[in-house]
């Protein structure tokens, strides 16, 4: 994707070069060349210039989507603005082009590991402004990513090399971040303040769920309580008001459905005509037939076709939703959530299966037939057991002789080579792509990727490093891979921005730049040059 039009280095050039000759002597110290390549190398001045240009992505993406399903993107949760530069660095090595490569950012993670009290559950305890403060991260972090390759083509351009073309072609790292808002975190105008300044970092995408702000739970938990139809909207509308307000009228509105797992409201709306949306979902609460003569003071009642109904009601003053209503309240969720100004939708769901979403969606699509999806594929599922399970089933229809598994213990590695696993591993390979085919899912993330990878990689250089390995470990298992997969902090002097550094200092002093860069740079060690013959190699044990 061509996002760095030729003329911008030029245009940058003739406009400090005019600079210049309206300031006279006083600018005669600036160069242009070295200014005009700072402007190229910091395209996004602001984060309303972020979010207008991601929004606009998006909106493209999801054309697309609609046109052919196989147009589906994707995104990995990032808690820290490194992890998401080293994602999108990756991104580009590995598959050449961020077209339709996201950023997730979620609350979960920013709870148990960005709030200044500490690692906290998903419940909306953390500061309201770590949010925004890590989309800036984020983003001030793909903009260095930006400027430490450009500063790296312009050096290799002034030694002769025909870098030209990816100069003018440059693709940034910058990509559209969906950011998780929780609950709102208080009533509507605590959702549009927290919203402008979640804006005002970047973000193109904000995803809000209908849960009551301070009762939030975690999707995957249970103690889920869910607000009525009309509060929910309010939240919509008070994020649409901010995108409008900033100029970003193109801006994602990602509206989250609690319902499934969800069996609580605290509180009943107010129906106005029978039918209205009030009445469908005091429908869904569950209640006990009275008399007038078996009501007690203060109960609070409902008139159900000329009858009196008691709503259940728990101690702490919740109501009950009727059992096995969970799917209908999804669907009158999400339906009534697009019909008032939602973008996407997210369903929180049990397990990863696409017969299961793709009913659900099918029922929203009768009545909003371009719906589309935005869908946790968490690590709170245990997908290596959900679909052994799965595979397990189908098997048993086609008449395979399941007599050598216990279906109590699919986990058993001993299975790991058998044709169950096979297949519920194809399945897992194949789930994003049959989801977006059959289950309208337009977005595929990972919330908690990089939470549980830190804690994976740790764990194995851990036992290695403090064991007989000792520095091996880290050599082994670390550095040499990186050095040989070509990982791009492994000069991690150059990745934090010294060489890009010593560039300004140039600029800005000339020849009396005090310079990091040089013969006793321990980064040169790294001038890593495969050969073209390459002798027998001993492999590492």
């Amino acid at each position: 994707m061509k996002n760095l039009e030729q003329s911008s280095y030029s245009s940058a050039l003739q406009t400090v070069r005019d600079l210049k000759a309206k300031y006279g002597a006083t600018w005669n110290a600036i160069n242009p060349e070295g200014a005009a390549r700072m402007v190229v190398q910091n395209r996004f001045k602001t984060g309303l210039d972020i979010a207008k240009y991601t929004a606009a992505i998006m909106r493209k993406d999801m054309v697309e989507y609609d046109a052919d399903h196989s147009n589906y993107t994707q995104s990995l949760g990032c808690w820290h603005g490194f992890v998401a530069q080293q994602k999108m660095i990756a991104v580009k090595k590995h598959h050449k082009t961020t077209s339709k490569k996201y950023l997730y950012l979620s609350g979960w993670m920013v709870a148990a590991l960005r709030s200044e009290f500490g690692p906290l559950p998903d419940q909306s305890m953390h500061e309201k402004t770590t949010v925004p403060n890590l989309i800036k991260e984020i983003y001030d972090f793909l903009r260095q990513a930006d400027a430490i390759e450009l500063n790296d083509l312009f050096a290799r351009l002034e030694k002769g090399e025909d870098v030209q073309d990816q100069i003018d072609n440059f693709e940034t790292h910058i990509v559209p971040i969906i950011a998780d808002i929780d609950a709102g975190f208080g009533n509507e105008e605590a959702t549009y303040l927290l919203t402008k300044k979640m804006i005002e970092a970047g973000a193109c995408a904000i995803q809000v769920e209908n849960q009551v702000s301070d009762a939030k739970q975690c999707g995957h938990q249970d103690g889920k309580v869910t607000v009525p139809h009309e509060d929910f909207i309010a939240k919509l509308n008070a994020i649409r008001y901010a995108f409008i307000e900033l100029g970003i009228p193109e801006g994602i509105i990602v509206a989250r459905t609690d319902s499934e797992g969800a069996s609580l409201t605290q509180k009943l709306p107010v129906s106005k005509v029978s039918g209205d949306l009030a009445s469908q979902y005091l429908a869904f609460v569950d209640a006990e037939e009275i008399t007038i003569d078996e009501a007690k003071d203060d109960d609070v009642m409902l008139k159900r076709d000329g009858k009196l109904f008691r709503p259940i009601r728990l101690a702490n003053g919740l109501y009950q939703f009727k059992e096995g209503s969970n799917i209908d309240r999804v669907v009158l969720d999400c339906i009534t959530s697009l019909q008032n100004g939602a973008d996407l939708l997210w369903i929180e769901t049990p397990t990863p299966n696409v017969k299961q979403i793709a009913h659900m969606v099918n029922r929203i699509k009768k009545v909003v037939p371009n719906a589309k999806l935005v869908y946790n594929n968490s690590p709170s599922f245990n997908w290596t057991l959900n679909f052994r399970h799965q595979a397990y089933d189908e098997m048993l229809e086609e008449g395979e002789n399941m007599t050598g598994y216990n279906r109590n213990n699919l986990m058993d590695a001993d299975y790991d080579a058998s044709e169950l696993c096979y297949r519920a591993d194809e399945k897992i390979r194949t789930f994003q792509r049959d989801a977006a085919r059959d289950a309208g899912i337009f977005h595929h993330l990972i919330t908690l990727p990089t939470y549980h990878t830190t804690a994976l990689h740790m764990n194995d250089l851990t036992e290695g490093y403090f064991g007989d390995d000792a520095m091996l470990a880290y050599v082994r298992g670390v550095q040499r891979q990186e050095i040989r997969k070509g990982v791009s902090c492994v000069k991690h002097q150059r990745m934090a921005g010294s060489d890009l550094g010593d560039s300004h200092k140039t600029f800005f002093a000339g020849d009396n730049a005090l310079k990091a860069g040089g013969e006793k740079n321990t980064s040169n060690q790294f001038e890593f040059k495969r050969n073209v013959a390459k002798p027998e190699l001993v492999m590492d044990k």
